[in-house]
């Protein structure tokens, strides 16, 4: 069965020491590994986290935290340099906490979280964009490669990027960047909004895909949204998916208006009883749809 994890924004941001107690929480929920954020210099003992980790019999994958300045899509070569520099970094340290996968947008150029509108561009620019990324992904292969791990790189909706949207904008850059250790990061979030169809998508992705996220349309616990979860476990029986799967369930049920959705925010309840009902929710339609090994 595929190992099912849960993000560690789910509790907490930034996930520090104080918070490895959640750790023995997520096990006893029914999860598999950590998704945690890649810690910035200082943030995390990787040693440390890394026992903390086995001993509470999890394993890991991370997600990069891009910014406007560690951006392969810059059109500061300065800023692009540093893009591959975090890449290099993210590598390392997936090496020294035992994951196998580093996924996000590693292209870079956020958008709504970097308090930036989107705007058109000449085709000269767009392209240049394309190449630059295309160096820095190849560059960051690279890096993975050396340090036993992979990059998963991960369309966003059109209102967190101006780079890569669809399933078919990250296949086509799949095939321009052409390396064994960079591959796909598929959401569910962010498909819901721009692919024709998930379960389409997740077939032309299939030789790519090297991590998938499976999120409601609202972000709230699996099961809760309008996302027909059957056909989309089944594609991915049919594709022959084996890889992680991790929830990223963010939205809390604050619905007063003015209440800004797109910020994170801490659970104001214990949510033992969603985690573990979430978890329960996939891992039996995996059974369900033949996702047993």
């Amino acid at each position: 069965m595929n190992p099912i994890g849960i993000i560690s924004m789910q509790y907490n941001r930034p996930f520090t020491a104080a918070d490895f107690s959640q750790f023995d929480r997520w096990k006893a929920a029914g999860y598999d590994f950590a998704e945690m954020l890649v810690p910035e210099p200082g943030e995390l003992d990787l040693a440390a986290t890394r026992r903390a980790l086995a001993d509470a019999g999890l394993g890991v994958v991370l997600a990069a935290r891009v910014n406007m300045d560690r951006n392969l899509t810059s059109e500061d070569a300065g800023k692009r340099q540093a893009g591959q520099d975090y890449l290099r970094y993210c590598a390392e340290t997936a090496q020294a906490l035992g994951a196998d996968v580093v996924g996000g947008p590693l292209y870079g150029n956020p958008l709504v979280f970097a308090a930036r509108a989107p705007h058109v561009v000449s085709e000269a620019l767009r392209q240049a964009r394309v190449d630059w990324c295309v160096e820095g992904l190849k560059v960051g292969g690279d890096a993975a490669a050396a340090c036993g791990v992979r990059f998963g790189v991960e369309p966003l909706n059109r209102f967190e990027t101006d780079i890569l949207n669809t399933t078919r904008q990250g296949v086509a850059l799949m095939k321009l960047v052409e390396h064994p250790s960079v591959g796909l990061v598929l959401d569910t979030f962010h498909m819901n909004m721009e692919d024709d169809d998930i379960c389409t998508a997740l077939r032309e992705a299939a030789d790519m895909m090297i991590h998938f996220q499976a999120n409601e349309n609202h972000r709230g616990y699996l099961g809760t949204g309008h996302i027909d979860w059957n056909p989309v476990v089944r594609t991915l029986a049919d594709i022959g998916f084996r890889g992680t799967i991790s929830l990223e369930p963010f939205r809390r049920r604050d619905e007063r208006i003015g209440i800004p959705f797109a910020q994170w925010k801490a659970p104001v309840t214990d949510e033992a009883v969603e985690l573990r009902a979430a978890c329960g929710f996939l891992k039996n339609l995996i059974t369900l749809n033949g996702g047993r090994q």
